[in-house]
């Protein structure tokens, strides 16, 4: 009976240097209270529920903690391991133009066609991601890194997964972290900005409506639209290429259910496993570096600078054209490519100010610009770091 007791003893030990219990960390324990921080954000306040619940709970799983050399092959980096199998569309990079594909098959680019001045604003946003680029590299960071970190400021998290995959493999978890969770905070973010460097005055300009845009404006399009970018950066081919080939699918008009399944379906999945995954791979080992910490700041100074870019540029810009034709400085902001989330910003703040101007549709021609301009601020960063 001795001896039982004792086998049985020996056996509840081993068995308990198994469980997370014996092998947490405070480390494990902070990353959890963020993924709950950002389950919370998701479901109470309703910011991008569909990044920040994935993300979320995939902290939760990515920082429950296990005997290392057990050879479990359940973590995330370890090879093997059905995790670490489906984190491989994120370290290989080919999650993203998959999402690009979603966003081309679901976006409407009428706003842009119809007024392509609002191009400029969209490339004028893209200040804060080579903005932060040069304050990166000022604080030590490689200039690869450094280009994935300035990324952050486009905030599109596609497009930061996709350069950080390529540019910093060992940074990407902080740096899609970063990227998803500012997108979330666009209405947190952005407001105080729009209202600190707009005047009263250029709150309340009304714009021209927009023109009617024809079928043939909208199927050339993306075929110009490719050409165009991608004879000028090339290597931004795998996201402007299936970003104007969804595109193209929803405006041909005679492939529907190929949209259908881009803009729902495929686009759903791919986010799931993007965001769980992205989430997983904040292990407290790996995540909670100094690194991140820089990341994570220097991702905020991006993206402020980003939105005063897009919003100061239009303030310029108006200085040229004639009165009939001014653009309102709140769509500015909207340069950013939180897709549709920045444009609705420009909206409610103008509706503050004036509950008969409705902004929407003017800002997502820089919203959809945006996008546009952050894959080939991607292709640019990754042409001459690479």
């Amino acid at each position: 009976m001795g001896e039982f007791t004792s086998f049985l003893y020996d056996n509840l030990i081993e068995f308990l240097k198994y469980t997370s219990f014996a092998n947490a960390t405070p480390g494990h324990f902070i990353m959890i209270l963020v993924g709950l921080f950002f389950i919370y954000l998701a479901i109470k306040k309703n910011f991008e529920p569909m990044l920040l619940v994935p993300i979320g709970f995939g902290m939760l799983i990515g920082n429950i903690p296990f005997k290392v050399d057990a050879g479990l092959e359940v973590g995330i980096y370890e090879e093997g391991s059905v995790l670490n199998i489906l984190y491989q569309g994120v370290a290989t990079g080919w999650y993203p133009p998959l999402v690009f594909l979603g966003i081309g098959a679901m976006t409407d680019f009428s706003a842009l066609i119809s007024n392509p001045k609002l191009m400029l604003v969209g490339a004028a946003a893209q200040f804060g991601i080579f903005g932060a680029y040069m304050v990166a590299l000022a604080l030590g960071f490689e200039p690869n890194q450094a280009g994935a970190i300035g990324i952050i400021g486009g905030a599109d998290g596609p497009t930061a997964i996709f350069l950080s995959s390529k540019l910093a493999p060992n940074l990407m978890g902080a740096i899609a972290v970063s990227a998803y969770s500012y997108m979330a905070l666009v209405p947190v973010i952005q407001p105080p900005i729009m209202r600190l460097l707009t005047t009263k005055k250029e709150r309340l300009i009304r714009m021209k409506p927009a023109r009617a845009v024809s079928h043939t404006e909208k199927i050339m399009f993306p075929i110009i639209g490719l050409l165009l970018t991608c004879f000028l950066v090339p290597s931004g081919l795998p996201l402007l290429g299936m970003l104007f080939f969804g595109n193209l699918l929803k405006e041909s008009g005679v492939t529907p259910r190929l949209a259908k399944t881009a803009s729902g379906p495929l686009i759903d999945s791919i986010t799931i496993l993007l965001g769980v995954t992205v989430g997983a791979s904040t292990q407290a080992s790996e995540f909670l570096t100094l690194n991140s910490v820089f990341i994570f700041a220097l991702g905020f100074m991006a993206f402020i600078i980003a939105t005063a870019s897009g919003v100061l540029f239009v303030k310029i810009f108006n200085l040229v054209l004639s009165k009939s034709n001014k653009i309102n400085p709140l769509i500015g902001n909207a340069g950013v490519s939180a897709v549709p989330m920045s444009a609705r910003i420009s909206q409610n703040v103008g509706l503050e100010y004036d509950s008969t101007n409705y902004l929407l549709m003017h800002a997502m021609g820089p919203n959809v610009a945006g996008v546009i301009g952050s894959a080939v601020a991607a292709g640019v960063l990754l042409g001459f770091l690479m």
